[in-house]
């Protein structure tokens, strides 16, 4: 595959399906695909996109409704002129590798629209959720002329610093009598949050108004926001529509008001990304070395029941891998 000509389609009519075959590029494991991907990903972020793009995550516990709520306020989104990335990050299949839960099937009126693209994405196992090509999948949606990608998670944990780390705001949505999920998100997540909602408030109108009441006083735990910005809880019914276009104003507020912040905030992403890329190509190497039998490891496995440590085999073995790296 010729990245260059790939990147070309990228910026052509014939972008959709080319975006799939790039993100695809990027997410495999192949090390035959890796100069390739390299290579399309240094297009991409060589060339900067020629409209202002936004980044906004979403999470939520499970059955809170963040596939019909980002079907919602991307119909929003589209009718206020942009055109819209959807990454759901999905948990992997064992079995063939893909994504399980489909969130594109669920998003049925926004996958029809023109102006909308929707790639559920494996998390290839990576603890928390978010893949190893995340970051990637996003410059490259930006590449295709999407101005505005939102990125989904699969659940509230880990997940939520991790998609933090890569978007410009992060959108945390919340049901009506929650109960000990509710706990668990004010203890853990409303630090993270750029803006609250609680979703649902068509079906559980009084509930939801309780639990806005709670995610408020648990916002008085979270420290000062050194940003200035103020974090509200709304409420919402992405079922009816009601609330959608105030989060989209909303989100929009966000955007004009903290223009710097975003910059700097993608500025410490890229080197974020810098170290996790150094990370994965360093396991990946000493696995290689491992496999194949470097530093006498079929020795030190005979010698750890009696003559030698954990810490002391593991010191060994990098000390010697770090040696066989030398030029």
């Amino acid at each position: 595959m010729d990245p260059a000509a790939l990147f070309a389609d990228l910026q052509s009519p014939r972008h959709r399906r080319a975006l799939g075959r790039a993100i695809t590029l990027v997410e495999s494991s192949r090390p035959a695909d890796r100069a390739a991907a390299a290579e399309l990903i240094a297009l991409a972020e060589r060339r900067p996109p020629v409209r202002p793009t936004f980044r906004l995550g979403i999470s939520g516990t499970p059955g809170v409704g963040k596939s019909t709520f980002i079907e919602a306020l991307g119909l929003e989104l589209l009718r206020r002129g942009h055109r819209l990335a959807v990454l759901a990050i999905d948990p992997t299949s064992s079995l063939s590798g893909g994504s399980i839960l489909g969130d594109k099937t669920r998003m049925e009126l926004l996958t029809r629209e023109p102006q909308a693209y929707i790639r559920p994405s494996p998390n290839a196992g990576e603890l928390g959720g978010v893949g190893p090509a995340s970051r990637a999948a996003v410059l490259l949606c930006e590449a295709a002329g999407y101005d505005y990608v939102i990125v989904e998670t699969v659940g509230v944990g880990q997940a939520e610093w991790q998609v933090h780390g890569m978007t410009d705001a992060f959108l945390l949505l919340g049901q009506p009598a929650a109960g000990d999920d509710l706990q668990g998100i004010k203890r853990g997540i409303l630090e993270l949050a750029d803006h609250l909602i609680v979703n649902k408030a068509d079906a559980l109108p009084r509930e939801a108004r309780l639990a806005a009441a709670e995610l408020r006083r648990g916002l008085h735990l979270a420290p000062a926001r050194p940003d200035g910005w103020t974090v509200e809880v709304a409420i919402a019914s992405a079922l009816t529509g009601a609330g959608i276009p105030e989060a989209a104003d909303r989100l929009e507020r966000y955007r004009e008001r903290l223009t710097r912040e975003i910059d700097r905030r993608r500025a410490d992403q890229r080197v974020q990304w810098l170290r996790e890329q150094v990370r994965r190509e360093l396991l990946r190497k000493l696995d290689v070395y491992l496999d194949a039998g470097g530093a006498g490891t079929d020795e030190l496995r005979h010698r750890l029941d009696k003559h030698i440590t954990i810490p002391a085999a593991a010191g060994v073995i990098l000390a010697e891998f770090l040696k066989s790296e030398k030029p």
